[in-house]
């Protein structure tokens, strides 16, 4: 990874690394002498667009149709991207997925968060409905360091349109507050204090570790 970053001449970007079974003939069965494929990618960061994080960004709601293994990075992302899309043509940010009971898993690319009327932030536990992704895991490293409350469990539709706040996280869009859902503004349809404050310490947590 260090090689590749060095002859991209990479400084602040994203490393993003791959690996299959290897290359076989056509089946579903795992192939005993294959040897496995390595691919590895770097590119520099974007300047980011200063509106996302100046206004909020809207998200727009839909099933869960993917499968019971979301924990497992693979490339089976048809669901995703098809949520992407959806929420590319109706103008909005992001998609959140809904699973069967009406709870919020997550985006289409992203981790979703809301925080409650008593200032408690609330994301849904690491089990096999979610991607346990790494900014997820630094936002929470955060929220502990900084003594804020904090649950991991799921949550409705309805309580995130009525939650103080709500924001998603992810390692391209770092941590980006949600100012609507569906319909419906998040509390004044402005970025909330909490979130704001947490996007200022994660962005700092980053660049004290790069």
């Amino acid at each position: 990874m260090r090689e590749v970053i060095r002859r991209n001449g990479v400084r602040d970007g994203i490393v993003y690394v791959q690996i299959t079974r290897g290359v076989a003939a056509r089946d579903h069965a795992f192939p005993v002498t294959a040897r496995p494929v390595l691919v590895v990618t770097a590119r520099r960061k974007r300047r980011g667009n200063p509106r996302p994080v100046a206004d909020g960004v809207a998200v727009i709601t839909i099933p869960d149709i993917r499968w019971q293994r979301c924990d497992i990075k693979s490339v089976a992302l048809l669901p995703n991207a098809l949520g992407k899309q959806r929420a590319k043509e109706a103008g909005f940010f992001e998609t959140w997925q809904v699973d069967h009971e009406g709870k919020v898993s997550e985006g289409t690319s992203t981790n979703a968060w809301i925080v409650t009327m008593d200032t408690t932030v609330v994301t849904r536990q690491a089990d096999n409905t979610i991607l346990n992704g790494v900014t997820r895991l630094a936002v929470l490293d955060i929220i502990r360091r900084d003594g804020y409350g904090f649950v991991e469990r799921p949550f409705s539709v309805a309580e995130a349109k009525s939650a103080r706040e709500a924001f998603l996280t992810s390692t391209v869009v770092d941590l980006l507050p949600v100012v609507r859902i569906d319909d419906a503004a998040v509390r004044d349809g402005k970025p909330g204090p909490l979130s704001r404050k947490l996007r200022e310490c994660y962005l700092t947590h980053a660049e004290s570790a790069g």
